[in-house]
């Protein structure tokens, strides 16, 4: 008998459906869930999809060596809207605003990050949709201590919204885009199991929600056998996604 499907699979199911209908761009998942989801929507309903191994080859979804990516070429794609990313998110606000870089003032930031590293570029450049496995208030803010990935608010000031679009955030809570008033964050689903007011209550801020908010669709039974069988089968998943 098939097992119950995981909050982590509904995860997977939910990264790889950022990427649907993309074509032929480079993937660029950052953690486990989101490469899992990329590599799902390669076998499945994006086999133009674009993997890389993160340094100068393009690979087939079970890692072979298909192609060869100079970084000279990789920046091209960078800058000309043809690669979709997948960060992840130490803070992130209503507008889309990422923060990894420091938490508290810049100046004496009661804890260093990651640094801003490319995510001014991803974000001014590519689509860029976000990953946070742990929902929290913490995370989800009123307003980010520092901007790392530029969200809606600041590329409409600056002019700069040619290839700025975020597609869409998941969390281990649901899923969000920014199709709320003036391009805030709005509740497009809830994973099983999750209630409303638990994303309410895990959230820094006011969600755009509609009056009916569906659940997160279930993997078919070819996506659940790839995930389990093929692309996790030591389900890692598990532990980046715990309920």
């Amino acid at each position: 008998m098939t097992s119950p499907i995981s909050r982590s699979e509904y995860c997977v199911v939910a990264c790889a459906e950022a990427w649907r209908d993309n074509g032929e761009v480079l993937a660029s998942p950052m953690g486990l869930v989101p490469s899992f989801g990329a590599r799902l929507a390669k076998r499945t309903f994006s086999p133009d999809l674009l993997l890389t191994d993160g340094e100068a080859m393009l690979v087939a979804p079970d890692g072979t060596p298909e192609g060869w990516l100079p970084y000279r070429r990789h920046l091209t794609m960078v800058t000309g809207g043809r690669r979709h990313v997948m960060m992840g998110a130490s803070q992130i606000d209503r507008y889309g605003n990422q923060n990894i870089s420091c938490i508290g003032d810049w100046e004496r930031p009661v804890r260093q990050l990651l640094g801003v590293r490319g995510a001014p570029v991803n974000t001014l450049n590519n689509p860029v949709s976000y990953w946070v496995p742990r929902h929290s208030p913490r995370v989800f803010v009123e307003r980010v201590d520092m901007v790392s990935g530029v969200g809606y608010d600041r590329a409409e000031a600056a002019g700069v919204t040619r290839f700025h679009r975020l597609p869409r955030v998941v969390s281990d809570l649901g899923v969000f885009d920014f199709t709320g008033p003036g391009h805030t964050m709005r509740l497009v689903s809830l994973h099983p199991g999750v209630t409303l007011d638990r994303v309410r209550e895990a959230t820094g801020f006011e969600l755009a929600v509609a009056d009916e908010v569906p659940y997160t669709r279930e993997p078919t039974e070819r996506e659940l056998r790839l995930i389990r069988e093929v692309i996790d089968p030591e389900g890692l998943r598990e532990r980046e996604v715990r309920v």
